[in-house]
């Protein structure tokens, strides 16, 4: 009789949990773009799939390891990311509000690890911001080559653009992201399409390539003697830039607060997304592989790469096809992507480190606004900080580009390794509180089981990355000790979030059968943002949900 009561029990916090209107804390969070609806959710996720880690990450990989690497990189590294935001999609679900990662970690996990993924997670847009500086002035050279024009130069201009843009226009760049990644999925589409068309011999020359290159040079670039062991070195290569690929797939979690819709639509949401995410990427790839061959000299991260150069591997695509003026226009679009994704990080920077500061996690100051709303502390700080992008001047972009992935790599690594911890913390909390698997709005496919394969990957996908600087230690002479530096600076620095937090605070990690599952309030709330009024939103969403461009192009994604 106890145990059906306390069933019974179960069942009824259950009900009040999912009946439960959303809190006013959900209406004064912060809005990194916005009010949306679920369509704009997953354009604006999509479109943060199509990155600079696609564009031109995809030419570093195949010009260090072939076409078969990486197409098994994408495709492991895709697995990995869709078991963790499927884990993340379970936890979010759970509530009846929008709640984030570090939410997540505070509740269930523990409060340092939630304070340190918080940082992490400014700490790596903060990278990404001059890493995408970088890319942009590598996307210029095109046209303009390094040794007439200073690298420099171009750094500031794209700096003081993306500066004033998130300055005077920050509350226009929900609307500006879904129409921007709008047209870069069409433009993906048509590129997709036209490498199709030319790898079947449909291009100006004729040429029928189909998977020529996969046996001369070859399937896999050459390492070693041994052909098992050249073949893992080869796939080792290619992890930085493939899991840079996979960085804007994150950007789900974070538009998961913008939309309106249930936490069960977000759920779906993570699921259906990262599948064509997961697509886009692996189609990509493949047909990359079967265009140019990877040891071309038109590669601009090839060892013999020849002048001029274009760091877009769809532009040396579509070169080798011998199609006049389309590289020209297609490397111009890239630009206004690079852009666009140093904008969204400058943006993404500034807002988790105003978040930080009203937690009381971050120095006070980083909160204050100015009369327009404007973050002008955690933006100008951001900006500054920025400016590492100048030390292009000093070193070869090529070069401070791969540094830079280094870094975001191993910042992502450490994000989703706590975002796996997180939901197997939460797992375990259901189960000491006995709650059932049917009680979820969403349960990721594979479980909890599926958390520790993907965890246990994401510590593997760090280790190959030391198996490549090893290797390089090696030769002394071809050793780059910034790369080892860059590869594994993360880890002290997560480590020493972690371990000084505890230290400072004496917090404790939460036991299972004490976190709490039933609050409905989350533990972060933003009371500086003022809400609208509820009409107003419907009315504008309305009106929204209308434009013909909308329906065009987004009604296939959900």
């Amino acid at each position: 009789m106890s145990q059906d009561n306390a069933q019974h029990s179960i069942s009824n916090r259950i009900r009040s949990l999912h009946e439960a209107a959303p809190s006013e804390s959900g209406s004064t969070r912060i809005r990194v773009f916005g009010v949306l609806i679920p369509r704009q959710t997953t354009m604006i996720a999509i479109g943060g799939a199509i990155n600079t880690g696609l564009m031109i990450g995809a030419g570093n990989a195949l010009s260090k390891a072939g076409p078969a690497a990486i197409v098994i990189s994408y495709t492991t590294v895709g697995i990995v990311v869709y078991l963790t935001l499927c884990a993340l999609g379970e936890v979010a679900a759970w509530f009846p509000e929008p709640s984030t990662a570090v939410d997540h970690a505070i509740r269930f996990c523990d409060p340092a690890v939630g304070f340190t993924l918080g940082w992490s997670y400014w700490l790596k847009y903060l990278v990404v911001t001059p890493n995408q500086l970088t890319a942009a002035a590598l996307v210029i050279s095109y046209w303009l080559d390094a040794e007439d024009v200073n690298p420099g130069i171009w750094v500031t201009v794209f700096l003081v653009v993306i500066s004033s843009v998130n300055y005077w226009a920050a509350h226009f760049i929900g609307p500006y992201e879904f129409a921007l990644s709008s047209f870069k999925i069409l433009v993906l589409f048509a590129l997709t399409v036209l490498s199709v068309v030319i790898a079947l011999g449909g291009g100006p020359d004729h040429d029928r390539r189909g998977f020529r290159y996969w046996s001369d040079p070859g399937a896999f670039a050459s390492y070693g003697e041994h052909a098992l062991v050249g073949k893992l070195q080869a796939v080792c290569k290619t992890m930085p830039s493939t899991i840079f690929a996979y960085l804007g797939s994150e950007l789900l979690g974070m538009t998961m607060l913008q939309t309106g819709n249930t936490p069960k639509a977000a759920g779906r949401a993570i699921k259906l997304t990262f599948y064509r995410i997961l697509i886009f990427n692996i189609v990509s790839v493949t047909l990359l592989g079967m265009l140019i061959p990877y040891d071309s000299e038109d590669l601009a991260f090839a060892s013999n790469a020849s002048k001029p150069t274009t760091v877009s591997v769809f532009v040396v695509a579509i070169r080798m096809a011998h199609i006049p003026t389309l590289p020209s226009i297609l490397n111009a679009c890239f630009l206004l992507f690079v852009l666009s994704a140093a904008n969204q990080a400058l943006h993404m920077a500034t807002q988790t480190i105003r978040g930080l500061s009203q937690e009381q996690k971050a120095p006070s100051f980083f909160s204050r606004t100015d009369s327009r709303g404007v973050p002008v502390y955690s933006l100008g700080t951001c900006a500054i900080l920025a400016s590492l992008a100048y030390l292009n001047i000093y070193n070869d972009s090529k070069v401070l580009f791969g540094y830079f992935v280094n870094i975001i790599t191993m910042f992502s690594l450490l994000t989703w390794i706590s975002i796996l911890i997180t939901h197997i913390s939460f797992v375990r909390a259901r189960k000491a509180q006995k709650v059932p698997d049917s009680a979820l709005a969403f349960r990721a496919p594979f479980g909890a089981c599926g958390s520790w394969v993907a965890l246990m990957s994401c510590i593997l996908l760090s280790l190959m990355r030391g198996l490549d600087v090893a290797e390089l230690a090696t030769h002394p002479e071809a050793f780059d000790y910034m790369a080892l530096i860059t590869s594994y600076v993360a880890v002290p620095l997560y480590l020493f979030l972690v371990i000084g937090y505890k230290v400072v605070t004496r917090c404790k990690s939460v036991k299972p059968a004490e976190a709490d599952l039933w609050t409905v309030t989350t533990i972060r709330e933003r009371h500086d943002t003022k809400p609208k009024s509820p009409k107003r939103d419907d009315r504008a969403l309305a009106e929204q949900d209308q434009w013909l461009w909308n329906r065009f192009v987004a009604a296939w994604l959900l």
